[in-house]
């Protein structure tokens, strides 16, 4: 068991911000962050100086130095850097999505009008490019999907593995007020809207889901087998009445996607993933099976439940991710990042490089999402017909 690894960041931003809080509360394995690379340097310098990290003049430099490289930026850039990692025999964790279609290839490329077809064959392109380096390499892909290793989805695995349980339908969300970045809005840097941002959170976790099921049962996964889908554009209407509530700066994106997934075993899951949900983020998956019912509230939960009756009170308390107002009652979140996954993500990761054992969420999982997202662009496109997800 190799119990020691040398660690680099590229990207310097919030998702690198929270995988290196993350590893801080990894245990029985020694972790040595050396250093970060970032094209945008003063973002680089100010990351660096406050971690007390080396900083890069490149992605190569930094890959050469390290055993493990977590790719912490836009999804635009992931198929290269992963192929340059897994290139060089590293171990590999990608924020999610895992790749997508960007519309490198036109100077006017616009989200609103290109043929979803195109978009599909490239990111599945994309994932064959990125599937064929690992397959290569000595190293692996470690798919930073948090939600798999969230404690009440965690929790849900073993009760569907322990049950032997048949489950027949699945519901989940993700949706809040939208998103502040302004990169987030525009398809060419996020490669979708809603369904790519946010709908990739609950369709990994209900993917997973079935996996345990077919492998607990058949010692196969159960994968995703066809998929409908409608998306909607509500803040982009001219009709929409702005309040400042929610956010309208997306410019070419859907804000609203519901997705029906059946799977090879003709079981089903809703999707639904929005920018249009006030007070706080909505991460919920609901399991319904032929043995039992589970409801996994990721946030808000239950958990701490405060009244405040005036604002100023908490100015300088943070209570949960994207709440309106910190007034009234408040779903407060002890530990945000423990309820969400991300120290239970990393520490699974470190452990299982360290004893060779693979990952809960690994490429597999990444691939049957982003074809899963692209074919239902597809059926969007058309309508809601049904179209056939490709087993990549």
């Amino acid at each position: 068991m190799k119990k020691s690894f040398d660690v680099g960041f590229i990207g310097s931003g919030f998702a690198a911000e929270f995988h290196l809080a993350a590893l801080r509360k990894v245990y029985d394995v020694k972790i040595q962050v050396v250093g970060a690379y970032s094209p945008t340097k003063s973002n680089l310098e100010e990351f660096c100086t406050k971690q007390a990290l080396e900083a890069f003049s490149s992605a190569e430099e930094l890959i050469s130095r390290v055993d493990v490289v977590h790719i912490c930026t836009p999804p635009s850039t992931h198929e290269s850097l992963c192929i340059q990692a897994l290139k060089q025999h590293r171990q590999v964790i990608v924020e999610k999505p895992l790749t997508g279609y960007f519309g490198e290839e036109a100077d006017d490329f616009s989200g609103d009008t290109f043929p979803r077809e195109k978009g599909f064959e490239k990111a599945v392109q994309s994932l064959q490019n990125i599937l064929k380096a690992e397959k290569e390499s000595d190293g692996q892909i470690f798919y930073a999907e948090n939600w798999i290793y969230a404690p009440a989805i965690q929790k849900e695995k073993e009760v569907i593995e322990k049950t032997k349980s048949q489950v027949l339908w699945i519901q989940a969300q993700q949706s809040h007020s939208g998103s502040h970045s302004l990169a987030y809005g525009k398809w060419r840097l996020s490669g979708g809207g809603s369904l790519m941002g946010k709908g990739c959170h609950p369709l990994s976790g209900a993917i997973f889901l079935k996996y345990v099921e077919g492998k607990t049962r058949n010692h196969q996964p159960i994968r995703p087998k066809s998929v409908s889908c409608r998306v909607h554009k509500i803040t982009r209407l001219p009709n929409f009445e702005n309040e400042l509530h929610l956010k309208d700066s997306y410019t070419d994106v859907e804000d609203y996607a519901s997705l029906h997934v059946v799977f090879e075993d003709n079981m089903i899951a809703d999707i639904t993933a929005s920018e249009l949900l006030h007070g706080g983020v909505k991460n919920y998956l609901e399991v319904h099976a032929n043995n039992h019912r589970t409801i996994c509230n990721l946030t808000p939960n239950n958990a701490m439940q405060t009244y405040n009756p005036v604002h100023s009170n908490f100015d300088d308390i943070y209570v949960v991710e994207k709440t309106g107002t910190k007034q009234g009652w408040s779903n407060i979140s002890p530990d945000e990042a423990w309820f969400n996954g991300y120290q239970h993500e990393m520490q699974a990761f470190y452990t299982g490089m360290a004893s060779g054992e693979k990952p809960d969420s690994d490429s597999q999982l990444a691939a049957d999402v982003i074809a899963t997202i692209y074919a239902a662009y597809i059926s969007a496109e058309q309508n809601g017909r049904e179209v056939e997800i490709p087993k990549i």
